[in-house]
């Protein structure tokens, strides 16, 4: 097929049309999932604007994807294969061209899979999230190469079990009905910077009326904005809701209808909340009792006043050990009270379940070898990466990692402990492919990069993990240099292989319909570049929850089946600071406003808002150390040290410091970024990573 295949004549751009607006939509990790609006002149895209006709979007996009056109023609953009000259991580490469980088790159891979293929280990996350882009051709080139697999959990695992285990999927109330919403708790989001859309219905909810409630270590720009800030210590979510559920129980503001007819677990889950009375939450949480006793109050009487009450959660509250349990414990909220049979109540962290893609007919599982019939090839989890290419080849572990091809993330800055990971990639047995944009800190270690299409630049169909609508994105441009797609790199890559299979003949373009299929109409994708999804409006009030047993599952036989509490608990972190200890001082690391995860990092009019990689520190824990705004502090521990420039802030609460994160390794100010502190530890569900779990200790630097 031509990947043309599925234009109408004004999908892309035409050289007798002066200019044309073509509608894409964000690729980025992000809930938003923003439809676009590229103007194109004379095929070069000059503006990037928010589409005013997708409902979510509105016309409005953050800063960072308004700048998009900065990204795809940034001088420093990667263009033409390269191959790699000079020592790992020195970033010298020499031009090549396509048919030398494949043919290489094919006949390392068929020489390592000869003895044992899963010696060869895929690494990707959200790049892009596109459905395309990401795990479509690239999922079937590594199935019928029988790769090791990736356990892709960096970002949003504990939380996404935590939502199956009590509600049956990654699934929630509608983003656009918190706008109805009579009170809003804003749990471990800074939505301002994070999730700007869902913002929006936020403020509409204020100006009628509705209190905003913000909990979440740091005060963020979210929390200056809101009525009321609760400031917990990290890790301790779990703990706060069981004291709102205690509150709830010892002044009945229940539902008891809701609770016995859609429930599951009620009477273990009362006599779990029973022992967090508001002192015990107090002293764990590090808040007032008045904090939880009140804020219970109001979530109660919304319910018994019949006014819906909602929760958003974002991802930074399961990034510590306990962080499955977390979302479980805060899930089960709504359903105490009754929220979820209004439209405008309930909880919303991830509504990516909403939509039950053809994952088959998408990554082709049925071409794995026929070695691996009875026992799938081994897994890998991305966040010990660090590890485990140290690791040697064992009967445990499986053979060593020889191999590497990277797309779509830049482990080398965002992975956890990277000091491990820098060394793992720094081995000069490992052979490493990337395919970028740009020469990031994981680029500079590879033998082989190749340059990849922006989102402007090739067919793609995403979905929301933030609202329900499914989204196209047409190439407005034609491809920058030799920059090829992801998915065109995977097929080029299966063709020098020798592969002949008919699924790697399929073109970007079709691969959209194979994405999209049972999902929505095509043809709406074609004509409006989105399509929502059709759900009710209420998903939850008359019960039909997507567990096992159709319930809200307080208690989960499948985690007792597994030896785990089938019951949300408090589960400490495993790095609690200490006063007069080592490591006297919690560390977050939240993200800089004007980036998003490593993306962006390079985009000059972005860093120059950011300024600087800082240290938000409160103004007792920075004189306690003689510390002022603007000195280059030391923060260290037993995996490292990490040097930046402090902030006397009022957004730290003491006790607590926020390494705002995540700038590129080589841009730091020693070479470092703030993962270097942060540990390898997974979460007590979905082995996700607990960058929120770290202790360090702070001194002023004796260096500039």
């Amino acid at each position: 097929m031509r990947e043309s295949s599925l234009a109408p004549a004004s999908a892309t751009p035409d050289e007798h049309q002066a200019e044309q607006l073509i509608l894409g939509a964000c690729p980025h990790d992000c809930p938003d999932t923003c439809s676009l609006q590229t103007t194109v002149r004379n095929g070069i895209a000059i503006k990037v604007q928010g589409n005013p006709h997708h409902p979510q979007t509105n016309g409005v996009l953050c800063a960072k994807v308004s700048r998009y056109t900065e990204r795809t023609y940034h001088p420093e953009r990667i263009l033409h294969p390269l191959k790699r000259v000079g020592p790992k991580g020195s970033g010298q490469f020499e031009q090549v061209s396509w048919g030398s980088a494949l043919a290489d790159i094919a006949q390392c891979l068929k020489t390592i899979a000869a003895v044992d293929p899963q010696a060869i280990l895929p690494y990707s996350y959200a790049g892009t999230m596109g459905q395309v882009q990401s795990e479509s051709m690239a999922a079937r080139f590594f199935n019928k190469l029988g790769a090791s697999r990736l356990e892709r959990t960096i970002c949003a695992a504990a939380g996404g079990e935590g939502l199956r285990y009590t509600l049956g999927g990654k699934v929630g109330m509608r983003v656009e009905f918190f706008a109805e919403s009579r009170l809003i708790l804003i749990w471990g989001s800074n939505s301002i910077g994070s999730n700007l859309h869902f913002w929006r219905y936020a403020q509409e909810a204020k100006r009628r009326g509705a209190t905003l409630v913000c909990i979440d270590p740091r005060r963020s720009e979210t929390a200056d904005k809101c009525h009321q800030h609760i400031a917990l210590r990290p890790g301790t979510d779990a703990a706060l809701a069981l004291g709102l559920m205690h509150e709830l129980v010892v002044n009945d503001w229940l539902d008891h209808a809701y609770l016995r007819d859609h429930c599951l677990g009620w009477d273990a889950l009362r006599e779990r909340a029973l022992q967090w009375p508001p002192e015990r939450v107090a002293e764990v949480c590090g808040i007032s009792v008045d904090e939880v006793r009140n804020l219970a109050r109001a979530w109660g009487e919304c319910g018994k006043q019949g006014e819906p009450a909602a929760i958003r959660m974002n991802y930074g509250l399961q990034r510590v050990r306990g962080g499955g349990n977390a979302v479980r414990a805060i899930a089960c909220l709504p359903a105490l009270t009754g929220a979820w049979r209004h439209r405008a109540g309930g909880v919303l962290l991830s509504s990516s379940g909403s939509v039950a893609l053809d994952r088959a007919a998408i990554e082709r599982p049925d071409l794995l070898p026929a070695q691996f019939a009875k026992q799938a090839p081994r897994t890998i989890n991305m966040s010990t990466i660090g590890d485990d290419l140290l690791r040697p080849g064992s009967a445990e572990f499986g053979p060593q990692v020889q191999a590497l091809i990277v797309y779509n993330s830049n482990p080398v800055a965002v992975a956890p402990e990277s000091g491990k990971v820098v060394a793992g990639f720094a081995r000069p047995d490992l052979f490493t492919v990337v395919l970028e944009h740009f020469h990031t800190d994981t680029a500079d270690y590879a033998d082989y990069v190749l340059p990849a299409t922006t989102q402007l630049e090739h067919w793609d169909v995403h979905t929301s993990y933030g609202h329900t609508d499914m989204l196209l994105n047409r190439p407005a441009i034609a491809p920058l240099g030799e920059a090829r797609s992801n998915a065109g790199i995977f097929r080029d890559l299966a063709q020098a292989m020798g592969w002949d299979d008919a699924c790697f003949q399929e073109d970007d373009a079709s691969l959209c319909r194979t994405a999209a299929k049972g999902a929505v109409d095509f043809d709406a994708l074609l004509q409006h570049g989105f399509a929502s999804l059709s759900l009710p409006e209420a998903p939850f009030a008359e019960g039909g929850f997507l567990t096992p047993s159709g319930k809200c599952e307080f208690y989960s036989e499948r985690l007792a089946a597994q030896g785990l509490d089938g019951l949300p608990d408090h589960i400490p972190n495993y790095e609690l600071p200490q006063a007069g200890g080592a490591y006297p001082l919690a560390m977050i690391s939240p993200p800089a406003r004007n980036f998003l995860n490593s993306t962006f990092v390079n985009v000059k009019s972005l860093r120059d808002i950011e300024g600087q990689p800082l240290l938000e520190i409160s103004a007792a824990d920075a004189a306690s150390r003689g510390i002022t705004s603007g000195d280059v502090v030391r923060i260290f521990n037993d995996r490292g040290e990490y040097r930046c420039v402090a902030e006397v802030s009022p957004r730290a609460r003491t006790g607590v410091v926020h390494g705002l994160g995540i700038w590129w390794r080589k841009l730091g100010l020693d070479g470092s970024n703030v993962n270097q502190l942060t540990s390898q530890s997974l979460t007590d569900l979905g082995r996700g990573p607990t960058f929120y779990d770290c202790v360090v200790q702070v001194e002023k630097s004796l260096s500039a």
